[in-house]
């Protein structure tokens, strides 16, 4: 999809982002509202006001066009750059509200169109105008976005127009105030509606500030363009600079051609001190008119592009264009949208909303160079740089002027954003996108400092411990018997390293089988990778490949084992138990009962050894911190009861013995767990042990595997036999 857009791209600067964005900055508050802004807050007041708005636009301006120099753009504007720069994600849940308010836009421009019409023509029922407009641009949408651009020419000729209308009543002597008699800090009077009620600097702002947001229409067009890389940022910056330099012009214009009253009760003064009013008029409704037209292509290009990337529902119907590179499916639903917005016959109430989602937008533009300018990676190499401020100041101020506007409906908005995220979150593994985003690189940044500060600490940190697997795989089907037990070792913090030893099967073979595997691991929450070593032997493989992940930062803390066979791999099983444990890495052995596996996973005993004498609680347990952790994570897992239990040799110990469990339950944090001291020898009392669905034991120094096997016999249950690494402690 993305080289057949590339073969229909054929807009330039001038007329895909230049002209598009010009009209839609010149729109409805040019021309209605700047007297009034100028009225309410001087001629000072509002020069400052209209620098303020069009700083953090042009900051936000510059930041996407350093980001469109940097990536292959494709279609679908701010919302591509930013679900190719922190994932499809992000991209959606701010893509998805930007379109509707794009869509919503629309039928704004088309009420502001209405205005000015009736204006001149104040018999015309509204419903006409409104439908008619519609019809007008949806038709001309649907012909071609070249027959939009064309359009739009025939508009900037009209504004143009309009504005040489006031630059001859200019030079014709409309400016007959003085500069000593205007004033330059006003009063703030409030509105021609309710001029009982005075009004605020910030309130001007924020009736102004919309007018500089269309800095985006160019960048919808972004999948049709020759050259977005040189188009985007040429065409934007230059139609923001334009537009500025009109409106301090008309500002000053405005301030000496007409009262402080006149400007404040009139919304129409600009109207009626140009030279020839009908050209203004003219020039309000080809700004409503173009404006609504270059949204409504925008709209359709946006929702095109993210039914390409499955963002949305139909994307496979969406995504669909013409021969002539026209989203016709993506226009009907916009058109749709349009429609339905218009039956509605006001849209003040979500007014705000749609431009509150647009400085969402571009606050996450800015978010998204800050991120690539601090993280510093050598793909961030933008061929127009800009200075971290730049982009830190386009953030502050769109987020400042979003609260300034209204705090209630900003948050608002950032909530629909995160519905909406975390709605894609959940579909995560259904978007596929066909490029590479910023997120891993941040990600490992992250990571990276996160390790560096680790690496200061005085020592091992028992309280961030977690379970982290090392399982050495030489049969997949291995792994796949295991798949449940290590789930719930390791779900939902822990994570698994598959180390597959070649030398039984063919190693691609070996690593494909292991790809899957740790993908399924993924899938179901548990953070999983593989990697193969070729070895002759199975204890050599093992040994090296633990030597060499202990020098990792997110190294593997447990080793995770089958009993070996009997006669066969016993001595090469002891040899890595041993490499384990003087590299301080956990051992399990686990011991899978064939008939009845893991049972109900209802049930959990933990055996203690008989300590007689000393039943003293200290810090050092001996071999029974992971053996409690362990079997504690199985416990929440299963939601099972967790059982320990102690055989001792003399029943005169028991008192001692129960208060300890009681101890260790109480100071470990495991009340719940039921305790249970039996006066018996270890071998009697086995088989007549309440039953459990997992046996834990301690791990001996000389492990005999002939009787782990009998163990699981006598106990008919699968069985864990640990061995602590000393780096981790049920107390922490």
């Amino acid at each position: 999809m993305a080289d057949k857009t590339e073969d229909l791209a054929r807009f330039g600067t001038f007329g895909g982002v230049f002209t598009p964005t010009l009209l839609t900055i010149l729109g409805v508050i040019m021309y209605l509202r700047l007297g009034w802004v100028v009225g309410n807050a001087g001629l000072l007041g509002g020069l400052v006001i209209i620098l303020l708005a069009f700083a953090i636009t042009g900051a936000t301006g510059l930041a996407m066009s350093s980001l469109t120099t940097n990536i292959r753009i494709g279609a679908g504007g701010a919302y591509a750059i930013i679900a190719q720069s922190l994932g499809l994600e992000v991209g959606g849940a701010l893509g998805i509200p930007r379109y509707i308010s794009q869509a919503l836009a629309v039928t704004m421009y088309i009420f502001g169109f209405r205005a000015g019409w009736l204006y001149v023509f104040p018999q015309h029922p509204e419903w006409a105008v409104d439908f008619g407009m519609f019809a007008a641009i949806f038709g001309i949408a649907f012909v071609s976005a070249r027959f939009a651009i064309q359009v739009q020419y025939v508009i900037m000729a009209v504004i143009v127009g309009s504005l040489l209308s006031v630059g001859w009543a200019a030079f014709d002597g409309s400016m007959q105030y003085s500069l000593d008699s205007v004033d330059l800090w006003g009063s703030f009077s409030g509105v021609p509606e309710d001029m009982s009620k005075s009004t605020a600097f910030w309130h001007v702002f924020a009736v102004f500030f919309p007018a500089t947001t269309g800095i985006m229409a160019g960048a919808n067009m972004s999948g049709e363009l020759k050259n977005p890389k040189k188009s985007i940022p040429l065409g934007t910056m230059a139609a923001i600079g334009v537009s500025l330099v009109i409106y301090l012009v008309l500002g000053y214009w405005i301030a000496r051609s007409a009262t402080t009253a006149e400007m404040v009760t009139n919304y129409r003064v600009m109207i009626e001190k140009a030279a020839w009013w009908p050209a203004v008029v003219a020039g309000l409704l080809g700004a409503c008119f173009s404006s609504a037209l270059a949204s409504l292509v925008g709209a359709s290009r946006i929702l095109q592009a993210m039914g390409d990337h499955r963002v949305v529902p139909k994307g496979e119907w969406l995504e669909k264009i013409t021969e002539g590179g026209e989203p016709r499916n993506a226009l009907w639903v916009t058109g749709g949208l349009v429609f339905a917005s218009l039956l509605l016959r006001d849209l003040n109430a979500v007014a705000p909303l749609i431009t509150m989602f647009f400085l969402i937008t571009y606050a996450m533009l800015n978010v998204v160079v800050l991120i690539e300018q601090s993280i510093g990676l050598v793909s961030f190499r933008p061929l127009l740089k800009i200075p971290r401020w730049v982009s830190g100041a386009g953030l502050i101020g769109s987020a400042f002027a979003m609260f300034i506007i209204s705090p209630t409906v900003s948050l608002i908005s950032v909530g629909v954003v995160l519905a909406f995220y975390v709605y894609l979150t959940g579909r995560t593994r259904e978007l596929e996108p066909s490029f590479q985003d910023v997120r891993s690189g941040l990600f490992f940044t992250v990571a990276e400092w996160a390790a560096k500060q680790t690496t200061e600490l005085p020592e091992e940190q028992e309280r961030a411990w977690k379970p982290n697997l090392l399982m050495p795989v030489r049969d997949p089907s291995t792994v796949r018997g295991d798949f449940s037990m290590v789930r719930s070792l390791t779900e939902p913090q822990g994570s698994v390293k598959l180390l597959g030893i070649a030398d039984q099967f063919e190693p691609d073979r070996l690593d494909r089988d292991l790809g899957d595997l740790t993908r399924s691991f993924r899938h179901r929450g548990v953070f999983a990778t593989s990697s193969v070593v070729n070895s002759v032997g199975f204890e050599e493989g093992v040994t090296s490949g633990m030597q060499t992940l202990q020098g990792q930062f997110f190294r593997p803390n447990i080793l995770f084992m089958h009993l070996p066979d009997p006669m066969v791999d016993e001595e090469a099983h002891r040899g890595i138990i041993d490499q384990a444990v003087a590299g301080s890495v956990g051992v399990l052995i686990y011991v899978r009962h064939p008939k009845a596996g893991l049972g109900e996973q209802a049930a959990i005993n933990v055996w203690v050894h008989d300590r007689s004498p000393d039943w003293e609680l200290s810090w050092d347990l001996g071999n029974l911190d992971l053996s409690l952790l362990v079997a504690y994570k199985l416990k929440e897992n299963w939601d099972a009861t967790m059982r320990i239990i102690t055989v001792i040799d003399d029943p005169e110990e028991r008192q001692e013995a129960e208060d300890f469990l009681e101890q260790v339950c109480l100071v470990a944090r495991m009340p719940e767990a039921e305790r249970l001291v039996v006066a018996d020898s270890f071998h009697s009392y086995l088989p007549m042990a309440p039953h459990a669905d997992l046996n834990v034991f301690g791990l001996l120094e000389d492990p005999q595997f002939e009787f782990m096997r009998s163990v699981s016999d006598q106990t008919e249950s699968s069985c864990l036999f640990v061995q602590d690494s000393g780096n981790e402690s049920v107390f922490a």
